[in-house]
């Protein structure tokens, strides 16, 4: 099976980033929300904290009612806190979407077989778990079935993306974690 390029893929899913407030899991989907969104105001990406990008968005969410907050996690980061998808599921913030973009590696530790590539598929769980709308894309078709999901923005739901094992786009992103908390910070009060 021919999987999505994730540099083609993601772009298309989201759209235009500036009508969300968008929490990046690391490694991989970083560099993916980095470079589409050149780490404007409006994003905070996580790098070296794997399983904090789902309960970030969920306190964002119920703190940030009036906003749209968006989620886009890899496998790993997902996998690492998968208790946020219960709780998530439970509360039900209408604000909330997840995107977990799957590829089946472990980039923050190297690329090794994550479980999802194992045979754990993480869109039954979050259907188990009680997330009204979940969709798995994998073909074109889907991912424009996907986007209309983002289009109409009601949550909570759980996008899973499986991707190709290719890399993220090639993005230099600020480490200085202060920094970016601030601007993010900035973004939320004014």
């Amino acid at each position: 099976m021919n999987l999505l390029d994730r540099k083609k893929a993601i772009p298309i899913l989201i759209g235009d980033h500036k009508k969300f407030l968008i929490i990046s899991g690391l490694a991989g989907s970083a560099k993916d929300i980095g470079f589409l969104t050149k780490q404007s105001p409006n994003t905070f990406l996580f790098g070296g904290a794997m399983g904090g990008a789902l309960p970030t968005s969920l306190g964002l969410a119920l703190s940030r009612p009036n906003d749209k907050v968006l989620c886009v996690s890899g496998d790993g980061d997902v996998l690492m806190s998968m208790g946020c998808l219960a709780t998530i599921a439970t509360i039900k913030p209408k604000n909330l979407i997840i995107i977990c973009v799957d590829n089946a590696l472990y980039l923050e530790t190297g690329g090794q077989t994550s479980h999802t590539g194992l045979g754990v598929n993480l869109d039954m769980i979050a259907k188990g778990c009680g997330f009204p709308i979940t969709k798995t894309i994998v073909t074109e078709q889907e991912l424009l079935e996907g986007k209309k999901i983002l289009d109409n923005f009601s949550g909570p739901a759980f996008i899973l993306l499986k991707v190709s094992k290719s890399n993220s786009p090639k993005y230099s992103r600020n480490w200085n974690a202060s920094e970016e908390k601030l601007k993010f910070r900035k973004n939320l009060v004014n």
